[in-house]
């Protein structure tokens, strides 16, 4: 190539422009306007296409050049056409005379394989065949003109209210199951008429002869006819166990009943038994109790309150047999005979009517009302097994240290009818229960068949004397004894005599042994209690002693 610069081309200057156009309009050959330069400004112009050595080369020329030398520019490169595989050509290559795209002289003809070709999958056919409600084609025909696209913000839609996922490329693709080969099942025509199923054939899959379908048939024949003849015999004469003549005769009950019964006298005393309900803190107890009086005074017994006694905020409440609960307020207490009383805020209490311990016989009838187990108003009937029997009780858990001149009884008594009512068959209160014997060592045992009440008279002083006053003042003798017997007779032998004690004033000394205080015979040293407690203080008593095998009667003043 030679380094000559070459010539314009016909009708442009060297700055690329025509010679007849305006300098300010001309234009270099990358579109940009022309400007004008000095030869020598020009060659060092970055001329695209044009390699920068030959700009080089022409600098150097321009140096020593004429004014009116321009650079060489270089014709492009030419097309690199490598050689077609005629075996490529053959087969990719356009039929002879077709120049397009498509042969016009071809479209009428039928398409190769496509009528023969199998049907496609369910998967293929719902993920790329046409939507069912649509009458749009994907491939317009030859000389249709293309659909004209809707506005870009507008869906294009093909039903009320859905996108048209054929024809909206921004759809997303619906992926369907997996085009798994299924075994093509042929299914029978059920048009097709053929022969019917026998009964033994649907029912036992000719497995039983028909010598045997026989024998069933007889049999369920024979059941019909049995069960039809028992139908009509039940339907006409009923079943034979039942009567319908039969009614029960209807006994006749008394309006009133008789002055005495165990019903006329709960009628009268239940009212006026309460229960007595006692918590402190989170314990609680509950026993019963007797109205004695109308003002609201309610007797009881010290174990059943003793725990709230000198306890500040323990509730004490009763329980009338309407369910009228009303608070209780300990009145006063007596630990030596195991008896308290209450005062309730109440008006036109029931009371019960106080009877006479004394005149209480063995055998008699009585009957404990009270609340045993928490169960208000429970009535359980017996008779006095024995007057006079001295008791000692101790109360766990409380300051109760009593001995009582018990009445026992078989009537039931449980734990809650402690301070409940023993009546008698006049329907008066002749004792306040206060005990039992049980068999099981923690005295929870329940009932069987020993039961003891503080005698009336005993309750009835004790009582007055607590509402009055509220204390109780006990005669003392001023000895310790022990029980003892020498085989002919039983007494209360003295231990030691108190300094300043009645004892000691009338002359009773140590190892004597006492058998009687006034009239009543003393066999133990409970029973000395309790026949001491009968008398006043103050009162003068005689006092039978047993001194070194002789009786003496010494007089006593009680303290």
């Amino acid at each position: 190539m030679s380094d000559q610069p070459r010539r314009p081309a016909q009708g442009f200057d060297a700055d690329g422009g025509r010679p007849d156009q305006p300098e300010a309009d001309r234009q270099d050959p990358t579109g940009r306007p022309a400007q004008p330069v000095h030869p020598w400004q020009g060659a060092a112009r970055s001329t695209p296409g044009v390699p920068a050595e030959h700009l080089t080369r022409g600098r150097e020329a321009g140096n020593g050049a004429q004014p009116n030398a321009q650079p060489h520019r270089i014709a492009p490169r030419p097309l690199r056409r490598p050689p077609v595989d005629p075996a490529q050509t053959s087969v990719f290559g356009r039929p002879r005379g077709v120049t397009g795209s498509f042969d016009p002289n071809r479209r009428d003809l039928p398409s190769r394989g496509i009528e023969h070709a199998p049907p496609p999958t369910e998967a293929l056919a719902q993920a790329f065949s046409r939507p069912p409600r649509s009458n749009d084609r994907l491939q317009r025909a030859p000389g249709e003109q293309p659909m004209t696209p809707g506005p870009a913000d507008e869906p294009v839609l093909w039903n009320a209210g859905e996108r048209d996922a054929w024809r909206d490329p921004a759809a997303g693709a619906m992926i369907g199951p997996p085009a798994l080969a299924e075994e093509q099942q042929e299914k029978p025509d059920r048009s097709e008429s053929g022969p019917l199923l026998s009964a033994r054939e649907v029912l036992f899959g000719r497995r039983v002869h028909p010598r045997a379908l026989a024998i069933l048939a007889v049999l369920a024949v024979l059941l019909a006819v049995v069960g039809g003849f028992i139908g009509r015999i039940t339907a006409e004469e009923g079943n034979p166990l039942t009567n319908p003549d039969v009614t029960l005769a209807e006994v006749e009950q008394g309006t009133q009943r008789p002055k005495g019964t165990v019903a006329s006298v709960a009628q009268r005393v239940v009212p006026a038994v309460v229960s007595v309900e006692v918590r402190v803190g989170s314990q609680g107890g509950s026993g019963s109790g007797v109205v004695i009086d109308g003002n609201g005074y309610v007797v009881t017994n010290n174990h059943v309150v003793s725990m709230a006694a000198d306890t500040p905020n323990a509730q004490v409440s009763t329980v009338f047999h309407d369910g009228t609960r009303a608070p209780a307020r300990i009145v006063g207490r007596d630990v030596k005979t195991d008896l308290a009383v209450l005062k309730v805020e109440i008006a036109n209490p029931t009371v019960a009517q106080l009877g006479d311990s004394d005149s209480l016989s063995v055998g008699d009838d009585v009957i404990a009302i009270g609340s045993p187990l928490g169960l208000a108003g429970t009535v359980t009937s017996g008779i006095v097994s024995s007057v006079h029997r001295p008791l000692r009780l101790a109360g766990e858990g409380t300051d109760t240290n009593a001995v009582i001149d018990a009445i026992q009884t078989d009537a039931a008594i449980n734990p809650g009818n402690s301070g409940g009512a023993l009546v008698d068959g006049n329907g008066a209160v002749v004792g306040i229960n206060s005990a039992i014997r049980t068999l099981g060592s923690s005295g929870e045992g329940g009932s069987i068949g020993l039961g003891f009440a503080i005698p009336i008279d005993d309750v009835r002083r004790i009582a007055q004397e607590l509402i009055r006053t509220g204390n109780v003042l006990h005669a003392d003798l001023g000895v310790n004894t022990k029980s003892v017997s020498d085989g002919l007779a039983d007494g209360a032998q003295v231990q030691n005599v108190q300094d300043g004690s009645a004892a000691a004033a009338s002359g009773i000394a140590e190892g004597d042994v006492i058998i009687r205080v006034g009239d009543r015979k003393v066999g133990s040293a409970d029973e000395l209690v309790v026949a001491v407690d009968r008398h006043q203080v103050g009162e003068r008593i005689p006092v039978t002693v047993v001194r070194q095998g002789r009786e003496l009667v010494l007089d006593v003043t009680l303290k």
